[in-house]
């Protein structure tokens, strides 16, 4: 679990600081209790990106790590990372109150489809590192 919150963790602290170098350097909208914000509407592109960078790396780094790294392990634990992420992130993201709160339909709504690639990603990321283990 070392590697998927590295990259948790990593992905979302890239998201927040773009969102806060958006509000204080190019002097965008933030978020307020009418909506996410310009500058936040302007990072999600970005979001399956900064995914896309982390989660590979930690998938190599997992599947590495294993005695006998097969297909089978790392599709588990692709849906295993999946599965994690989308429970926390609806804990962490719409349940838990916070001045980055989302509601139900700005985080699975209006949050498409970037947060549908992210979700994708993270699936496929440990598959990725097998791949890339092996070449």
């Amino acid at each position: 679990m070392l590697w998927f919150w590295t990259a948790y963790i990593g992905a979302t602290l890239f998201g927040m600081l773009h969102c806060i170098f958006n509000i204080y350097v190019r002097h965008m909208r933030p978020m307020d209790e009418n909506g996410m914000g310009e500058a936040y509407e302007k990072t999600k592109p970005w979001h399956p990106v900064y995914n896309l960078l982390l989660y590979p790396a930690a998938g190599w780094l997992y599947m590495r790590s294993l005695p006998d790294p097969t297909l089978q392990a790392a599709l588990h634990t692709g849906l295993l990372w999946a599965a994690i992420c989308i429970v926390f992130d609806l804990l962490a993201w719409v349940v838990v109150k916070h001045p980055w709160r989302l509601s139900y339909r700005e985080f699975y709504v209006r949050y498409q489809p970037w947060i549908t690639l992210t979700y994708i990603i993270i699936f496929a990321a440990p598959v990725a590192g097998l791949a890339f283990l092996q070449a």
